[in-house]
């Protein structure tokens, strides 16, 4: 991996954290992103001292706006000729339902649109790579897509929400495999652990189900000084980095980084179309 030039969004922390760690400690040139300048300095150092690579750097974006992602690619492109791996590795959950300033809905703009706007506008720089890949981070439940309920526009709870959103970037990046030859778009699920967004996880955020385990979920999601997000890493790092996925694309890895079978309904070509239109149309692209 040495020499090779990775971007980590949400990777000030978590498993983003984790990941560029492990990334970094390979040799490669690390770029993480983040929305605030104080914890992105603070994890670029913690990264630098850790695993004793220099080439460590940062991107300041919040991701809930997409004038932001625009201007962190351009900023991208003034500073690197190329991009070997993205990993759209970012995720939100929020309380409330809650519209962006682009009109987007919160969960939906950052773990669905942002992934989708931020591979299309790099692309050219993944495509001046000699071998790029594309790894993005999913989670939650598998749940079936409404297309009439894409943006919780007829109901909204936090978790179910965040799931819903997460499946729809699966189905975007399978399009993506399928659209783009030259470049390696694969999906990876890290399994559970303790990070700053399931940490701050309430009850009335998540579904009956999780609610009759609750006590479980918060014990398994409490604090561990970052144990079970490097754990939880590992399937990022190694569609990054392994010579064995060399080539394949359009694949599902589960938290062991074994190929698994994507859910029906993101294979289902009609459905997969109707959220690249949706996607395509809220977030302006033209491309």
């Amino acid at each position: 991996m040495k020499d090779k030039i990775i971007l980590i969004t949400g990777a000030t922390s978590g498993i983003g954290f984790q990941t560029a760690l492990a990334l970094a400690k390979m040799g490669a040139q690390i770029i993480v992103t983040g929305r605030n300048k104080t914890s992105a300095e603070e994890s670029v150092a913690n990264i630098k001292s850790a695993s004793g690579n220099s080439c460590v750097d940062f991107l300041l974006a919040d991701l809930t706006k997409q004038a932001e992602i625009r201007a962190l690619v351009e900023t991208f492109k003034q500073k690197y000729s190329r991009l070997d791996v993205l990993i759209n590795n970012a995720g939100l959950v929020e309380p409330i339902r809650r519209l962006t300033e682009d009109g987007v809905e919160a969960i939906f703009s950052v773990n669905t649109v942002a992934p989708f706007l931020l591979t299309h506008l790099l692309l050219d720089s993944l495509k001046a790579s000699p071998s790029p890949r594309v790894v993005t981070v999913t989670g939650g439940d598998v749940v079936p897509i409404d297309l009439e309920n894409l943006q919780a526009e007829k109901s909204f709870l936090s978790l179910n929400t965040y799931s819903q959103a997460k499946v729809c970037m699966m189905a975007l990046m399978v399009e993506f495999a399928q659209r783009e030859k030259n470049v390696a778009v694969n999906v990876c699920f890290p399994g559970g652990a303790s990070t700053n967004m399931t940490t701050s996880i309430q009850p009335e955020m998540a579904p009956t189900i999780l609610k009759l385990i609750w006590p479980l979920f918060k014990w398994m999601t409490r604090p561990d000084n970052g144990k079970s997000a490097a754990k939880a890493s590992r399937s990022s790092v190694y569609l990054a980095s392994s010579e064995d996925v060399e080539g394949m694309s359009g694949k599902y890895f589960n938290t062991n980084c074994k190929i698994v079978e994507f859910p029906t309904f993101v294979m289902d070509t009609t459905t997969r179309g109707k959220v690249w239109e949706a996607v395509v149309h809220v977030s302006n692209f033209v491309g």
